[in-house]
């Protein structure tokens, strides 16, 4: 009885445990995902491999989690079968939004720090998102057989951090399998049943879904309460959209088509329409027959981080580019967009996201899932302008920044909190004050590690300081950083312009001590990628009416004194100022084309450039010489 009772559809809610993954990232949570599933049994030791969850390319690739993954598996502990719906998330602060989504489909949470490396920042992140949900957290220590583990030091931090004893802290080793059972194990026991009420009308949190392009939507579920039968008509509350179903199901780990979905169990829908505005991340499922009377709290939208315009480098490619957004959009809900319209580049879109990686990662699955070729512009973040005549207006853009006299401008800043070794604080220190950082608090976590809390402009932190924190700490610094509101700042925008006419998608939106570096950048960079003319072109960076850089490309010049031999001075001269003439002449009535490659060159980041475009670029530098 007990066992017909576990199977899918009717699994008994006081049998369920539902938990989550969660750590900084490379810390090992998909190989001790890896590891449970192995002893769960569920999947056949031949189609086992590493990073069994990651189902991407690009994840398997990079080895990081990008896409929480919701899997069900059963568990035998004194007898009786569980149901366990286990969920793999990322550790990498730009993918903050997919843990959070997951935390709410949970009560139980495994907390796992590398015990060669200790808590870092992710770490606590993820941490006090799930104390704020209030998830039960389990302690768990990985890769304690590396040579280099230091479990007792490592464990004592976490028992501080959590407030509970040391002995309470799990040793695993999720590459020899050490501790997994126990580990699961103690799942069971600690983490508490789902409370929903299985005989209320039904109602399901939408927490995930996903694009198939021959079934349409994949909707992934969370039951709250009540019960969704297969063939029975669903309402989405939010958006008001009745539909029928083709199939409900479970993932385990594959899609298994079940005859329901109770109250606590995860699970699927798919609806057949492939409309993708019929299904938001956040919306509540229903039945059509039994409604509920309110839906259920959903998730707070993401707030973009940082700004880039995404071009397709054929602008007949803009529908495409289009219906590939929507569809990602689907996968990736913190994904923001809107059109965009450039001089230089055509058509496109002015996306959002929650950092560096998150853009670098959307734009390349535009590029592998859709076969999209694309230029992505410098990011860039808001700014809220206020003028002198008191409007306002919110800049996404440096073209949208408006003329006139600025009264004030506001940038975004963050809390960025960074843990290191003790002995690179000074390094540290001086890296957050060149980009305008205000130290906080300092904190030992341990005698050898430290927590630096810092305020900095958002503007600061997207290029490239992260990278210049782990040359500066050999590696060992680790960095989170949330939104903070917003501060007045020294802000300018530099202009380029090219032969007196300014070019709108070079302009730059800097702080006051970095425009002349920004400016010589520029101008240097286009000197060699913009051809040489007939007449001379110069190259200058502006703010406002003052230049503060210029380069100056040198027109192609005639040997007209090749025909002359000896003779007399005042024939050359003659012939020098006529050609003077005619070139100031050009200067006046010619127009600089600017070559699409130079744009790409100047413009784009350098991660969406497949290799053709690399060779026009150089093709186009050449000419100059």
């Amino acid at each position: 009885m007990q066992e017909a009772k576990n199977q899918p559809g009717f699994t008994d809610q006081s049998l369920i445990r539902n938990f989550c993954i969660i750590a900084h990232i490379d810390h090992g949570k998909s190989t001790v995902a890896d590891r449970i599933l192995q002893l769960s049994g569920i999947v056949p030791k031949r189609e086992m491999h590493d990073r069994f969850l990651d189902r991407m390319d690009i994840e398997q690739e990079r080895g990081i989690t990008i896409k929480s993954q919701a899997v069900r598996l059963p568990w035998v502990k004194d007898g009786v079968e569980y149901t366990l719906g286990m969920i793999d998330t990322p550790g990498h602060v730009d993918f903050t939004y997919e843990v959070s989504r997951a935390l709410e489909a949970c009560e139980g949470a495994v907390l796992l720090v590398d015990a060669t490396q200790g808590i870092e920042a992710q770490t606590l992140s993820n941490l006090y998102m799930a104390l704020e949900d209030d998830l039960t957290i389990i302690p768990v220590l990985n890769k304690i057989d590396l040579p280099s583990a230091e479990p007792d030091k490592h464990a004592e931090e976490i028992a501080n951090l959590i407030g509970c004893s040391t002995d309470e802290v799990l040793r695993v080793s999720g590459k020899t399998g050490e501790g997994i059972r126990e580990l699961v194990d103690r799942i069971v026991d600690q983490v508490p049943a789902p409370k929903g009420d299985p005989k209320a009308p039904a109602r399901a949190l939408i927490f995930d879904s996903v694009y198939d392009s021959y079934r349409g939507i994949v909707t992934y579920i969370r039951m709250v309460d009540g019960e969704l039968k297969e063939r029975q008509k669903i309402r989405m509350m939010g958006r008001g959209t009745v539909h029928d179903p083709i199939e409900l199901g479970v993932i385990s780990p594959d899609m298994t088509p079940t005859k329901a979905l109770g109250a606590g169990e995860v699970g699927y829908i798919i609806t057949g329409v492939k409309d993708v505005s019929q299904s938001k991340v956040g919306d509540t499922v229903t039945t059509e027959a039994n409604p509920a009377n309110e839906p259920l709290p959903g998730y707070q939208d993401p707030q973009p981080m940082v700004y880039s315009g995404l071009f397709p480098i054929d602008n007949a490619q803009f529908p495409e580019l289009r219906d590939a957004l929507d569809k990602l959009k689907l996968n990736d809900a913190a994904l923001v967009y809107e059109p965009e319209t450039s001089v230089a580049l055509g058509f496109g879109f002015r996306c959002g996201f929650l950092g560096l990686l998150h853009m670098e990662i959307v734009t390349e699955r535009l590029s592998r899932e859709f076969g999209m070729d694309l230029i992505a512009t410098a990011p860039n973040v808001t700014y809220q302008v206020t003028m002198e005549d008191g409007s306002e207006h919110t800049v996404t853009n440096p073209s949208e920044f408006p003329d006139g006299k600025v009264r004030r401008i506001l940038e975004p800043v963050v809390s960025a909190d960074i843990i290191t070794p003790k002995e690179f604080i000074g390094p540290v220190m001086e890296l957050c004050q060149d980009h305008r950082g205000r130290m906080g608090t300092m904190e030992y976590l341990s005698p050898e590690r430290v927590e630096m809390h810092y305020k900095m402009p958002l503007a600061e932190i997207v290029f490239d300081f992260f990278d210049q924190l782990k040359s500066r700490t050999k590696g060992y610094a680790s960095l989170d950083y949330q939104s903070d509101g917003t501060q007045s700042a020294d802000l300018v925008k530099v202009d380029i312009l090219i032969q007196g006419e300014k070019i709108d998608a070079f302009s730059a939106i800097v702080h006051k001590d970095k425009a002349y570096a920004y400016g010589v950048m520029m101008t240097k960079k286009l000197r060699k990628l913009i051809p040489r003319q007939q007449f001379e072109i110069p190259i200058q960076a502006a703010i406002g009416s003052r230049i503060i850089a210029r380069e100056t490309i040198s027109a192609l010049r005639k040997d007209v004194l090749a025909k002359c031999y000896g003779g007399d001075i005042t024939r050359k001269r003659k012939l020098l100022e006529k050609q003077k003439a005619g070139k100031k002449r050009m200067k006046m009535l010619g127009h600089v084309e600017v070559p699409q490659e130079a744009f790409i060159a100047a413009l784009s980041t350098g991660q969406a450039q497949d290799r053709d475009t690399k060779d026009k670029i150089r093709a186009a530098a050449k000419k100059e010489g």
